[in-house]
């Protein structure tokens, strides 16, 4: 299957062969345009880094790196609009940090402190899915809800939006994500479906699961599907944006599959080492996205040394800034689990919230009791 790439790995353009509207879109990008996208690479990169570190010393429960990912996901993101909904999995930090997302918010959730901490309808960034490929559902059921709310091919280009549904290449063995396809595509739902296939499930590789490229599947239910090299920022912004505008328009949705590579382990408690080649770790970091568009910027757009010390400096102050933040964030109240259950106040949760006090309360009352009957048995 054809994969769309705009930008080699030297660095060099080339939109021969390209569809037109894709090579539109890269075109009306400008030099600014690509230094930004180039620093929110680098900057989800490093606070990736960062948070890496802080789980191995005990700060974090876990991280799922995207280390390899970040031209997939920064030019994904690139491509919406406010008013569009994201449905990440887990791993879209660099989708969530250009939507506006503090990166202190995404570890809090890692920390354990609370259930994801960003504002969801500022952002458009519904909360991480843990559960494998559910969010294609509940991503599908939120854009058929956008299209009967009217907002949906209406020629308003502040009103009209679409959804993007994030998975993963394991993710696409799920049968949630098929049913998905079929709700999309039957009711022609703006939804475009961005599944980065980073090649591996965890230890399983994608061959393994599909004989064929992961966007052909989406003919098989009746809309289209597109492959886009993954570690290419500039042809993942442009094919992303020429399948939001048609979902926005009422055209319905969209695969797009990003064939990129995880570059580090699955998860903080994964060793790739145990099931990857090391020599097929190397051949993929000479595609290093970040590389990839500095040698763009540097050849073809002037872009100097002080424009990339400063993206670096930028980089250190927000890694500095996310572990003071981390580390000062407060244990939340155990009775606070209830708090957002529901929107309204239900009253299955509020017998629950009362029981839990209770249970509290008397194991506050074991410790006391405890308490006192050691000192007496030490004084006597």
């Amino acid at each position: 299957m054809h994969v769309v790439q705009l930008l080699t790995p030297d660095g060099r353009r080339a939109d021969a062969g390209e569809d037109p509207e894709v090579v539109a879109h890269a075109a009306a990008l400008t030099p600014e345009d690509l230094r930004g996208m180039y620093r929110d690479m680098a900057l989800a990169r490093r606070a990736d880094t960062e948070a890496t570190a802080l789980q191995r010393q005990g700060e974090l429960g876990l991280w799922a790196s995207l280390l390899g990912q970040e031209a997939a996901q920064v030019g994904s993101a690139r491509a919406t609009e406010p008013q569009d909904r994201v449905f990440p999995t887990y791993r879209e930090h660099a989708v969530a940090m250009v939507r506006g997302v503090d990166p202190a918010d995404i570890l809090s959730l890692f920390r354990g402190v609370d259930r994801g901490g960003w504002d969801v309808a500022a952002t458009g960034v519904s909360p991480y899915a843990l559960v494998i490929g559910t969010q294609t559902l509940h991503a599908t059921g939120y854009a058929m809800g956008v299209q009967r709310d009217g907002a949906v091919g209406t020629g308003d280009a502040g009103r009209d939006a679409c959804v993007l549904a994030y998975f993963g290449d394991g993710a696409s063995s799920q049968g949630d994500v098929s049913e998905a396809f079929v709700f999309a595509t039957a009711f022609q739902a703006p939804v475009v479906f961005v599944c980065q296939n980073n090649q591996w499930a965890i230890s399983v590789p994608a061959e393994r699961q599909t004989r064929v490229p992961i966007a052909q599947r989406a003919s098989g239910f009746g809309f289209p599907g597109v492959r886009v090299d993954g570690n290419d920022v500039i042809a993942c912004y442009a094919v992303v944006r020429a399948a939001a505008e048609r979902a926005r328009a009422g055209q319905g949705p969209t695969l797009v599959e990003a064939f990129t590579y995880r570059m580090g382990a699955h998860t903080t408690s994964d060793d790739p080492g145990r099931y990857r080649p090391s020599v097929e770790v190397e051949q993929w970091r000479a595609r290093d996205p970040l590389t990839r568009l500095e040698a763009h910027l540097r050849r073809d757009h002037g872009t100097g040394d002080d424009f990339f010390a400063e993206v670096a400096r930028d980089g250190d102050a927000l890694a500095a800034k996310l572990r003071r933040d981390v580390l000062e964030m407060p244990d939340p109240e155990p009775s606070t689990m209830f708090d957002h259950a529901y929107a309204a106040e239900h009253p299955q949760v509020e017998a629950e919230r009362a029981w839990y006090a209770r249970y509290v309360a008397g194991l506050e009352g074991e410790d006391v009791a405890e308490g006192g009957a050691g000192t007496q048995g030490g004084a006597a």
